[in-house]
């Protein structure tokens, strides 16, 4: 069956229909990793967005479910140059299509996506619609695709009742704004007891239970319409608790803390970026997920300064917090996929949480 992919600037793109065949407006965003398309389709930080992989051949090792980032898949579309319909792995336990039409995700394939990349990197991110019907007059589709905006979305993905993670170690709360799976398995398999939130849960409640650490999770959206949330990661603030917190987790702290935040042009996604830590002078591989950026220069120098910079564009990728056992990062540490170069923040965090103890 044809599907079309049509860009709210008018571009259309013609290709075969994948997955759910039912009509998406969707913020498009693309994604560089070469592997990994299993834990990018159950990221929860791409809830209401419809992901573009920009490498050519997708889906040739199949599906393993025990690879799953969360219990479902959340992209609203997926976008790809070549679908492997029969995958070649012997942990393979289903394919990429039954997948896809299994969580009603509409997809379209034969898309010639590195020039729709082109496209969302000089003009920057847009919003599209995926569909099998064959508009005539596009100004009927248009205004519709321009009017989409992604709203809340970290509440639709958050947990809605407290899990707990057993441990014989220090105890963690997480709040969940999206949370990958391996955020929580990484501090666990470290011997770590964690306790898993829903974001709307109050920062007293937390408190309350005197844990070791406070973890901050990623999550999709603009961090700003996150007001009531950071009113409550203030007030964790203020606390002498060691917080670790990642990507949105990250924006929301410099939010509660007076910082600014703005959107990227096209934001970062995928599995080889390289940021810098200062302290050290380091450089490592990092694995990222992100339209939404910390404005360095509305930082409050007796506050936070910076910990990491992102070396291709000198945006912020972490900040350290002053007078606080607080320290946060843009970027993936726990990854899946990708590169396990800043894996050992975890360690660094547990590290924090047995001074403190």
């Amino acid at each position: 069956m044809k599907a079309y992919l049509i860009l709210e600037d008018g571009t259309v793109f013609n290709g075969t229909s994948i997955g759910s065949t039912r009509e998406v407006i969707s913020e498009i965003v693309f994604n560089t990793s070469m592997t990994g398309y299993l834990e990018i389709l159950t990221d929860p930080s791409y809830a209401g967005q419809a992901v573009t992989m920009t490498y050519p051949l997708i889906g040739n090792y199949g599906i393993c479910y025990k690879d799953c980032e969360s219990k479902k898949a959340w992209p609203d579309g997926y976008i790809v140059r070549e679908l492997s319909r029969i995958p070649s792995n012997f942990r393979s336990e289903d394919t990429i299509v039954k997948f896809l039409e299994d969580n009603d995700i509409p997809g379209i394939s034969g898309v010639d996506t590195r020039a729709l990349t082109k496209i969302l990197r000089e003009k920057g991110t847009m919003n599209g619609m995926i569909t099998t019907k064959e508009y005539d007059n596009l100004d009927e589709v248009l205004p519709k695709i321009k009017e989409y905006t992604v709203s809340g979305v970290v509440k639709k993905v958050s947990c809605t009742e407290k899990e707990v993670l057993k441990g014989d170690g220090p105890k963690v709360a997480l709040l969940d704004f999206g949370a990958k799976r391996n955020i929580a398995n990484s501090l666990n398999k470290r011997g770590c007891e964690v306790t898993i939130y829903p974001c709307d849960t109050k920062a007293e409640d937390i408190i309350a239970t005197n844990p070791d650490g406070i973890m901050l999770s990623n999550g999709p959206g603009d961090p700003k319409e996150c007001t009531e949330i950071i009113k409550e990661i203030k007030k964790l603030y203020d606390t002498e608790i060691p917080i670790f917190a990642i990507c949105l987790g990250h924006q929301l702290m410099a939010l509660a803390t007076g910082a600014d935040t703005h959107k990227m042009k096209y934001g970062h996604r995928g599995a080889n970026h390289p940021v810098k830590d200062l302290s050290t002078s380091k450089v490592y591989i990092s694995s990222q997920n992100h339209g939404y950026v910390v404005d360095e220069s509305t930082l409050n120098p007796e506050v936070a300064e910076p910990a990491f910079i992102n070396v291709n564009d000198g945006t912020n990728e972490g900040l350290a917090y002053k007078n606080k056992k607080i320290f946060t990062v843009q970027f993936h540490p726990e990854a899946c996929a990708g590169p396990q170069d800043t894996a050992f923040l975890f360690d660094r965090f547990i590290d924090m949480m047995k001074e403190d103890a």
